[in-house]
């Protein structure tokens, strides 16, 4: 199975460069860009008549937290399944034999889509995302892993999700672990993967955007083959 992985198009998914041979494309969220439903709904929508076309088996969406039509109802899971793309929000579907999981909840950052308050995040972690995951689809970044941005008081900070790390290296460990959220910047580079001694979990930020720099890709998403 060759995986292709990206997210955080923020409206320029036209300037990708789609691999060929692909059996599985996910998408791991912030296709839009406008807070507003209304006027992000066109932008979800033109990022989708793009995604149905790809010439891949199987195509997977999760949403980000610039996904504000979908959490307002919007554009739906019936919308996306009528053009053969599987939408996961924290559920997951078996594929070829692989289980792959999928939601877009952040740790609370400002007012945007699907976030919670992170001393909520451990049970909602537990309660959600089962042991056997080979895949895991989350919009946000564990903490420690390709997560490095910069505070309001511009010091730099890991602002991934704790209680997620501590799932996902204790408890699922999955092959996978597939994210973005958190774009490169001027000085820090978290566009790639990232492995660590002991671990055989893969770590993905599919982020193909650089802050401040919208208007043209910084990278192209990563490829695994499980």
């Amino acid at each position: 199975m060759k995986i292709w992985h990206f997210g955080d198009t923020h409206g320029y998914h036209k300037f990708l460069k789609v691999p060929k041979d692909i059996d599985m494309v996910i998408f791991s969220g912030d296709a839009s860009n406008d807070k507003s439903p209304y006027i992000n709904v066109n932008e979800l929508v033109d990022f989708i008549d793009w995604y149905k076309e790809l010439d891949i088996p199987y195509k997977i969406f999760v949403a980000g937290n610039h996904e504000t039509s979908i959490e307002r109802g919007l554009i739906t899971k019936e919308y996306f399944e009528q053009f053969g793309i599987i939408y996961l929000e924290n559920n997951f579907v078996i594929i070829e034999g692989l289980k792959v999981y999928g939601s877009p909840v952040t740790p609370q950052f400002n007012d945007w889509a699907f976030m919670k308050a992170r001393h909520k995040l451990d049970k909602f972690w537990a309660d959600s995302i089962p042991d056997d995951v080979d895949v895991l689809i989350v919009h946000g970044p564990p903490k420690g892993f390709l997560d490095l941005s910069y505070s309001k008081d511009h010091k730099l900070e890991f602002c991934g999700c704790k209680s997620l790390r501590n799932h996902v290296l204790n408890r699922i460990k999955p092959k996978l672990c597939l994210f973005g959220h958190i774009h490169n910047n001027d000085d820090v580079m978290n566009q790639g993967t990232m492995t660590i001694s002991g671990v055989d979990t893969i770590f993905s930020n599919g982020s193909v955007v650089t802050d401040r720099k919208f208007g043209t890709l910084s990278a192209h998403g990563n490829i695994f083959e499980l």
